[in-house]
């Protein structure tokens, strides 16, 4: 983003020198013409009524001059001014690949979001090693969104209102958010057109949701793997996974293990909303909080179908509020070890609670599989 900036100013500089130059080009051909009139004209003898219109006609170019020059020069140094003075651009974070990532939601000790806090008053500890805070912010930046849904038999009767929860949530987010669907039963099947991949049209977002019958088992587990993958076609700097779920598969080729690792090593901040009945056999909330837990989201249950709306319209708000943290680790090893997150607000009797990632993968030159996150069974 801030290379096209900077490439638009140039070319508007490119043009505002073009345009000089044209206009210095016009200029000189209007002095030439000025004076080959006047050496036409020139003359003692030549009556003193017929100077005045000579004097006029001679005038005509370098106004014509004039008025060109405004009318090209204005709009084109407007524009350039337009780009000097535009705000710095949010959406991108420049980091290196040495930088760990962090989005974090602040929520006091009645749940409420808490904004207006700088970058001294977090602490980030690796492995229990303070680490200084490279880069800092919060600002409303597009995500990449994938909505994971359940459309197994056992969410039939609440098919209505997810579907109506998942519309709140588009409508709540950033307009400039790009959005995927994956229905599941014990089928994975991606809502979208094989040639879309994303979308941020409401139309469309109804239709992916729309278009799937509630029948069948549950592959949860398989679902969310795709879903991590599609994540990764997406070109927003934040990206997101929310799964509307009972928790409770009985279909997937993959397990809970491989899941869980697979969202550990993502950079995909993930939240579950788990929908069930009170006497369902079948609940199990357990997975919906683990996603949360090791995708540094949070996980909702709500007690009514009513309050699935409200509740994935406060995931939108708590994902267009975030901070953003980086650091670059102190620790350069290059061993695959799983190395765990704590980030703190100080000092730590303001009763605030930072909701973000457990961890991370380090990168590992030994080979694939070392380094492995705790089991979380």
């Amino acid at each position: 983003m801030f290379a096209i900036r900077e490439y638009a100013a140039v070319l508007s500089m490119l043009l505002i020198a073009g345009a000089l130059l044209a206009v210095a080009a016009l200029l000189l051909w209007g002095i030439v013409y000025l004076l080959k009139t006047a050496a036409t004209h020139a003359g003692r003898a030549v009556a003193a009524s017929r100077a005045v219109p000579t004097r006029a006609v001679a005038l005509v170019p370098i106004l014509c001059v004039l008025a060109l020059a405004f009318f090209v020069l204005h709009p084109v140094a407007d524009r350039a001014q337009q780009i000097a003075a535009a705000p710095p651009d949010d959406y991108t974070i420049n980091v290196s690949v040495n930088e760990v990532v962090l989005h974090a939601t602040v929520r006091n000790h009645k749940g409420a979001p808490v904004a207006g806090l700088a970058r001294n008053d977090f602490q980030i500890l690796e492995d229990g090693v303070p680490q200084p805070i490279r880069h800092f912010g919060q600002a409303d930046i597009p995500v990449t969104v994938g909505l994971v849904i359940d459309n197994s038999g056992s969410m039939r009767p609440r098919r209505a209102e997810v579907v109506a929860a998942a519309l709140a949530f588009a409508a709540s987010s950033n307009p400039q958010d790009e959005i995927f669907v994956v229905n599941f039963n014990e089928h994975v099947r991606f809502g979208l057109p094989r040639e879309i991949p994303f979308t941020d049209e409401p139309a469309r977002l109804r239709a992916a949701l729309g278009t799937v019958k509630s029948d069948g088992k549950t592959a949860l587990y398989d679902a969310v793997v795709a879903a991590l993958e599609h994540l990764k076609q997406g070109n927003r700097d934040k990206k997101v996974l929310i799964v509307v779920s009972d928790g409770a598969d009985n279909a997937s080729t993959h397990t809970k293990a491989q899941m869980l690792e697979l969202a550990t090593r993502s950079d995909a901040i993930l939240y579950g909303v788990g929908l069930y009945e009170p006497d369902d056999p079948d609940r199990n909330p357990h997975v919906v909080k683990e996603l949360a837990r090791v995708g540094g989201g949070e996980a909702y249950f709500p007690r009514e179908l009513r309050d699935v709306v409200p509740t994935c319209e406060r995931i939108a708000h708590a994902i267009r509020n975030q901070y953003t943290l980086t650091y670059v680790p102190t620790n350069q090893k290059k061993d695959g070890a799983y190395r765990t997150i704590q980030v703190q607000v100080t000092p730590a009797t303001r009763d605030l609670t930072v909701i973000t990632r457990r961890g991370y993968v380090a990168p590992s030159e030994a080979a694939p599989g070392a380094g492995k996150p705790p089991a979380r069974d």
